[in-house]
């Protein structure tokens, strides 16, 4: 099955138009005015005007408020809400009956620990996003958008057959080694798509969609499978 697509932090007609061109299955606009993907409401909802049926808008929200929630879900309508900061299994399920909009929850990843306290959000968040946890010492880190990938064989953990969002340092050149290294459903970029930070690179995010949709051939031979074959190979060898 080939892997799906989510282009995020967009914020100009053109990125926009580039990545449904492209065959983006996910778009996202990011709600987080710190960030250089921050999009003002009343641009949000321009942009998702150009959005077909069958591509999904995501909010990213980061420790927003019920007020500034329910303003995103009655404006930009989004399909997902996505909660990349600190929100709790709680938080998450107050998110959802207070908007009725399904949460995909971020978790930071550094270590096996991560992956464990992952497992509370099961059941609370409808998907999970793993992303990479920006080093305690990385000058001007954001919740999101640092262009840094993390362990990818930590997720050998997750359950075999649970649709996840794979993000953190993807770009072209590695997107199609992280589907087959993870079997990740869907895989989230922002910085690996970009000329500079928060601006898109129309020719970057063609590419990369192209790259992610080409390796669905690849797309999770499976932990087990290459395994498999890294043994097999070791065997002749």
């Amino acid at each position: 099955m080939t892997a799906r697509v989510k282009i995020c932090g967009l914020k100009e007609r053109e990125s926009v138009a580039a990545a449904i061109s492209a065959g983006a299955d996910f778009v996202g606009f990011v709600f987080y005015e710190p960030s250089p993907r921050h999009v003002a409401l009343g641009d949000a909802m321009r942009l998702g005007e150009l959005v077909p049926a069958g591509v999904k808008r995501v909010a990213l929200v980061v420790d927003a408020d019920e007020v500034r929630l329910l303003e995103i879900a009655r404006n930009v309508k989004p399909d997902f809400f996505q909660a990349h900061g600190s929100e709790t299994p709680e938080r998450v399920r107050t998110i959802r009956a207070a908007t009725g909009i399904p949460v995909i929850k971020a978790i930071k990843v550094e270590d096996a620990s991560d992956l464990k306290a992952a497992e509370s959000y099961r059941g609370a968040a409808d998907m999970l996003l793993f992303d990479a946890k920006a080093p305690r010492d990385l000058a001007g880190a954001l919740p999101g958008g640092n262009g840094l990938a993390f362990d990818w064989s930590l997720l050998d953990t997750v359950e075999s057959g649970a649709e996840f969002i794979l993000s953190g340092g993807l770009d072209a050149d590695n997107v199609g080694q992280a589907i087959a290294v993870t079997g990740a459903a869907i895989v989230d970029v922002s910085t690996g798509v970009e000329k500079s930070p928060g601006i898109k690179d129309l020719d970057k995010i063609a590419r990369f969609i192209a790259a992610a949709k080409g390796s669905g051939a690849n797309r999770k031979m499976g932990r087990e499978a290459q395994r498999a074959l890294s043994t097999s190979r070791s065997d002749v060898s």
